[in-house]
């Protein structure tokens, strides 16, 4: 699954085209290495994120097209 839309239905980011821009601002990095809005995603890679309300970093633990709110945080652990 692209980044963006991995983001987006895990509920990291609330919208995938604010996804984007983080991405496009160098402000998302999968395993270590700066990403791109089309970066895949697989289970175990780590994500880092800088968002306005601060960093965050979690484990992609399942990937999933379709999530209900309540379960979004099913799909990655924070570390």
């Amino acid at each position: 699954m692209r980044l963006d839309k991995y983001l987006k239905v895990s509920r990291l980011v609330k919208r995938r085209t604010v996804a984007k821009e983080l991405c496009d601002a160098g402000q998302v990095w999968v395993n270590g290495h700066l990403a791109k809005a089309a970066t895949e995603v697989e289970v175990g890679d780590r994500i880092e994120l800088h968002t306005p309300r601060g960093p965050v970093t979690v484990e992609v633990t399942a990937v999933r097209e379709h999530v209900p709110a309540v379960e979004a945080d099913s799909l990655y652990r924070r570390l």
